[in-house]
């Protein structure tokens, strides 16, 4: 049988738990936070009071820190690119109809819940320029992004596993600093958004783990394709005005590491963590190039330690367009 086909077996099999995935990782729309609930409310009295407290915390914040807040906004309005990607995988139906693509529309209705919430916090805040923050979305969305994986949904469910780890490191990070900042607000708002991710990629990796027990070979080397390539984030697409795309990222990315948000060694630690979610180093029953795949794996996390501490990260802030003040 064509590998293709295992595959779209396989997809068929998990789709018959899909009810059960759904209630366990995803939370029922009413009972579910919404950005109004973090956010001044316009008919209260206190409304114009508590938008002076944003825009006096805001100000005070730390430049790269806010930068990277700005770049975490923009990957997560570029909400369409990632479900048209997903919907787009072998065993979903893209008229709707299957556990699959109930799936997919029901995690885009929470994340974008995510990019709403920051959207309007920044536009309160006063300090972003919101016309260039606005062109660099619409150029994310516009540009798209390769991110190799093609329509396989073994190497989409690695990089979105990967994916969702990465983005809760993010915003759990802007939460704690924030908090260390006292702007209490942004701190709980960042929070909730990692809270959401931490559930997500938990959903992703269970897929996976349930892949595994049905095609244990190929999911190995999956895994191992997208790691050679190295998991590229949304971001690395980033770019503003006058820009080509991806001229951002190094800036964007160095300010991370500067301050500590999202890290190589973060990475790494993604990957290990991985490799025993998915029990990598004592599955069985695997051919030849799937040993060689795991042994591959095994040992990649001290290679890129060794390559991680050679990287020198520059000290001197980019002025990023999208920060007003």
């Amino acid at each position: 049988m064509k590998i293709e086909n295992i595959r779209l077996e396989v997809m068929q099999t998990v789709e018959k738990s899909m009810g059960e995935l759904l209630e366990k990782y995803l939370k029922p729309i009413e009972k579910n936070w919404q950005p109004s609930d973090l956010l001044p409310d316009a008919k209260s009295p206190e409304f114009f009071e508590e938008v002076k407290e944003i825009q006096e915390l805001a100000r005070e914040m730390n430049y790269d820190l806010w930068a990277v807040l700005i770049g975490d906004t923009i990957t997560e309005e570029a909400l369409p690119t990632y479900e048209s990607w997903l919907m787009d995988v072998k065993g979903v139906d893209q008229e709707g109809r299957n556990g699959w693509s109930k799936w997919i529309r029901a995690w885009t209705a929470e994340e974008n819940r995510h990019g709403d919430l920051l959207n309007k916090y920044l536009y309160l805040s006063g300090r972003v320029n919101m016309r260039e923050m606005e062109i660099s979305t619409q150029y994310l969305i516009a540009d798209g992004f390769d991110i190799g994986t093609g329509h396989d949904p073994y190497r989409n469910f690695v990089y979105t596993s990967f994916q969702e780890l990465a983005t809760n490191i993010s915003h759990r990070r802007v939460a704690s600093m924030s908090k260390q900042a006292g702007n209490q607000r942004l701190a709980k708002i960042c929070g909730i958004i990692a809270a959401d991710e931490a559930r997500h990629a938990n959903a992703y990796i269970e897929f996976i783990n349930r892949i595994f027990e049905l095609d244990t070979s190929q999911v190995m080397l999956a895994f191992e394709d997208m790691m050679r390539k190295k998991i590229v984030m949304p971001a690395h697409f980033l770019r503003e005005t006058g820009d080509n795309i991806g001229d951002l990222f190094s800036h964007f990315s160095d300010a991370a590491q500067r301050i500590m948000v999202y890290t190589t060694q973060d990475y790494i630690d993604i990957l290990d963590s991985l490799l025993k979610e998915w029990k990598i180093e004592h599955r069985v029953g695997l051919n030849d190039s799937a040993e060689k795949a795991r042994d591959y794996l095994m040992a990649l996390p001290d290679r890129l330690k060794r390559i991680s501490d050679r990287i020198k990260i520059p000290q001197k802030q980019y002025q990023f367009k999208w920060i007003g003040i």
